[in-house]
């Protein structure tokens, strides 16, 4: 955790160094695998002007309204979409490649939302594929992984997710579902208690024993 302290106008202090508030930003960016929202640099004691001025210059570069970047860092899409839709968490298919149970990389990343919510991302087909559900179940299952880039978002667990993919697979890759199944039922650990469980809460609880008959 970074902490300052206010000296100038211009300057902050940093572990006992005088820093400009451009270095800050730049270590603040380092310390968030190359992002900082305009919320966190504002709590760092950095206005928006600053923000802007250092877009306008090249040194840092602005991916999202409040979301800045270092221009050499790669943008990591989770991390944007996750930003963008802040209730949502990866599931079905996207869900699927977090805990590898695909080698297919997502073409269309799926997110699970509660009804009702709405986010801009819906216009946007090709890309994203929603799904809705209640508020009470909403965060069964959410946990947080990391992105390839770093980054900690927002997914369902691997009990959770097979669930979910059984429940919609009408709607989903079949090959790819299936593959995904097989691979949790072969997974070191799996938790067939706690995946029978959701499947009781789901209402899919023979749709899951008779997928486990066939493939244990």
């Amino acid at each position: 955790m970074i902490t300052y302290i206010r000296t100038t106008k211009t300057k902050l202090k940093l572990r006992g160094d005088l820093i400009t508030k451009n270095e800050l930003v730049m270590e603040l960016i380092k310390k968030n695998n190359g992002f900082v929202t305009a919320n966190e640099a504002v709590s760092a004691g950095i206005n928006n002007k600053t923000l802007q001025r250092m877009h306008q210059s090249g040194e840092i570069e602005r991916v999202e309204q409040g979301l800045y970047m270092n221009p050499d860092q790669m943008e990591d899409e989770y991390l944007l979409t996750q930003y963008r839709c802040r209730k949502g968490i990866f599931s079905h298919e996207t869900a699927l490649y977090f805990h590898d149970l695909t080698d297919r990389t997502p073409f269309q990343l799926m997110l699970t939302i509660p009804s009702g919510y709405n986010t801009r991302l819906l216009k946007e087909k090709e890309k994203f594929k929603f799904f809705y559900i209640r508020e009470k179940l909403h965060t069964i299952g959410r946990i947080t992984m990391e992105t390839p880039f770093g980054h900690q978002v927002y997914v369902y667990n691997k009990e959770r997710t097979i669930c979910d993919c059984l429940k919609k697979k009408d709607q989903l890759d079949t090959d790819l579902v299936n593959e995904g199944v097989k691979r949790y039922m072969k997974t070191p650990g799996a938790d067939y208690s706690k995946l029978l469980n959701y499947a009781d809460v789901f209402n899919i609880k023979d749709l899951v024993r008779k997928y486990m008959e066939v493939l244990t």
